[in-house]
């Protein structure tokens, strides 16, 4: 293609701006004339353009550039079921699971069905404990389930555990930890718990913020171990807040479970803790929550308010406790509405990837987080954090990152 025609004469640019009759004329017949100049050269661009099959938007729009693979992923809340149960607990997990395909198959497999997922998901590492309801039973569960545990990853470099403990007894619990964490079997890197139990014969929630459970706490303060502080099912107590003849039993059972409630629980669990001046106690306990924080990130202002106002006189205020004793993962929420929250208000360190398998699947949590690379919202070096450098830090563990 040859040069653009973009010089005239003088005298041409002059002539178009003759304000008179003829003027106009003259300047209607040099633009004509201009523009049998310039549209070959546009009809030789246009030929050109589509004999290399371009489209303009491809002209001018920049390569697409492939995205980097995720860094290494950690998982820390993620399940298994332990076939020496009791045969109360058994028949729930059937009752509530028999809509899901596979799950409570997946639940008591710790070998080729779980690690082949870790792989599908690329999951470098995954954190295992055991599934709700195991702490309201007495201590031989907890130990029959933990022993089961070790057993099965301690061949795997793929596999840790947190210890399941007996919550209904304070100093079992903290027995069972301290036996957990420092045994030649077990080297597990922390404890996973209900957010509260059942005691008989009543049934009704139990928490953990009264003086009886301080030895527990004292215990995990002195191991340095992080607890986590997980949801359960609902005590029969609250089933009012969750039935009615409006309600079908489906709806009725989501709502006081995974689709609310135990979110709310696990919320005011972790609230009762503060508010008992726990953290002021023992100020280097380490807790995790899952779910984004079971709705604290987006009540924190809230309750740094009110918590000053109302609620005691604490020698570390709520915000202090939020940000050195907490650490919130992102198990099974797919969004990245709540993690604007977190972000904004919640240190980086502070935040931690997790899928809650095999509730959750690990192909959706690395599609979720390719979708959080993709975002903007977090730099590679925070993304790097999220995916694996935190937990490292916090539970002590390593994967190749090379």
């Amino acid at each position: 293609m040859g040069a653009w025609p973009v010089t005239w004469h003088l005298d041409e640019l002059q002539t178009l701006t003759l304000s008179d009759w003829g003027g106009e004329v003259r300047a209607s017949l040099i633009m004509y004339n201009l523009m049998n100049k310039i549209l070959p050269y546009l009809y030789e661009a246009i030929l050109m353009i589509l004999c290399h099959q371009l489209t303009f938007v491809q002209l001018i729009q920049p390569p697409k550039m492939t995205p980097k693979p995720l860094p290494p992923l950690i998982t820390l809340e993620e399940h298994f079921f332990s076939s020496t149960a009791p045969p109360s607990l058994q028949t729930l997990y059937v009752e509530q699971l028999k809509h899901v395909p596979n799950v409570l198959e997946k639940l008591t497999n710790l070998s080729e069905t779980r690690l082949g997922d870790m792989a599908a998901g690329a999951v470098s590492l995954q954190v295992i404990s055991h599934a709700p309801g195991l702490g309201s039973y007495p201590l031989s569960y907890s130990q029959s389930a933990n022993d089961q545990l070790a057993a099965s990853i301690i061949s795997s470099p793929k596999l840790v555990g947190l210890a399941v403990l007996p919550m209904a007894s304070a100093t079992e619990a903290a027995s069972e930890l301290h036996r957990c964490i420092t045994g030649v079997t077990h080297h597990f890197v922390g404890a996973l718990i209900d957010s509260h139990v059942l005691l008989p014969p009543s049934n009704d929630p139990v928490y953990y913020d009264s003086p009886s459970y301080h030895p527990f706490w004292a215990t995990a303060e002195s191991l340095q171990v992080p607890i986590y502080l997980h949801p359960t099912w609902p005590a029969p107590s609250t089933s009012p807040l969750y039935t009615g003849p409006s309600l079908s039993p489906g709806a009725s059972a989501s709502l006081g479970s995974s689709g609310f409630g135990w979110h709310a629980d696990t919320c005011l669990s972790f609230l009762r803790l503060f508010a008992s001046g726990l953290f002021d106690r023992y100020p280097k306990l380490k807790i995790i929550i899952g779910h984004f924080g079971e709705t604290l990130p987006f009540m924190l202002g809230r309750i740094q308010v009110l918590s000053k106002q109302r609620w005691g006189n604490f020698q570390r205020d709520f915000r202090t406790v939020y940000d050195e004793n907490l650490w919130i993962t992102t198990s099974g929420v797919w969004s990245l509405d709540p993690m604007r929250c977190i972000l904004a208000n919640t240190k980086i360190e502070r935040v931690l990837y997790s899928v809650d398998y095999p509730f959750q699947s690990n192909q959706n949590g690395k599609k979720w987080m390719e979708e959080l690379r993709d975002s903007g919202l977090v730099t590679e070096k925070e993304l790097e954090m999220i995916c694996y450098k935190n937990t490292e830090g916090l539970l002590g563990v390593n994967v190749d990152s090379s």
